[in-house]
């Protein structure tokens, strides 16, 4: 008698609805969880936890982060979630050697320029990677706030080292691949 109430009452279930919806209510809670290396948790939170909290309050999002780099993001609004995970990301990618980042000059110094390549993470250009010619100051090459393509070309101790001339070559040769097939 129960199995037969059960039936009856899923029969009317899918008479209303017979599929799934393709998407859920804007209005229904979405938990995303993404997972995050274990050292980068303190950049995520920040000094005081000044960092998460900013990140909260300019996307109206829960965030938890657990002690083995899980972060769980719970929002109503699926883009506020998702704009949650990207300033996450941001703080916690790691620069990959040889490859190429659109940077900007934060300090400049006599023997290079310091460049943040994304949020929180600064490398070195040093004076001798500035230009495929020598140059005497960094000034006659970059001013602070100048945009700049850097090459990362390697990591030592923690410290990102950058290379402007690798960049703006590899830059050349991508041009000069694409110019011939672009003429065909």
């Amino acid at each position: 008698q129960a199995r037969v109430a059960r039936i009856h009452i899923l029969d009317r279930m899918i008479a209303a609805l017979p599929n799934a919806r393709p998407e859920i209510s804007k209005w229904a809670p979405r938990i995303t969880v993404y997972k995050i290396k274990v050292e980068r948790i303190k950049d995520v939170i920040g000094p005081g936890g000044k960092v998460i909290k900013d990140i909260v309050a300019r996307t109206g999002t829960q965030i938890n982060i657990e002690d083995d780099g899980k972060v769980s993001v719970a929002s109503s609004d699926g883009e506020a979630a998702a704009r949650a995970i990207k300033m996450i990301k941001d703080l916690t990618q790691e620069p990959e050697i040889g490859k190429l980042y659109m940077g900007n000059v934060r300090k400049i110094t006599d023997f290079g320029a310091f460049v943040e390549i994304f949020p929180g993470t600064d490398g070195l250009i040093h004076i001798s990677e500035l230009a495929p010619r020598r140059v005497k100051r960094v000034e006659d090459v970059l001013q602070e706030g100048d945009e700049v393509l850097v090459k990362v070309i390697g990591m030592e101790k923690g410290k990102i080292k950058l290379s402007r001339k690798e960049a703006l070559a590899e830059e050349q040769r991508l041009v000069e691949t694409e110019a011939p097939a672009a003429q065909a």
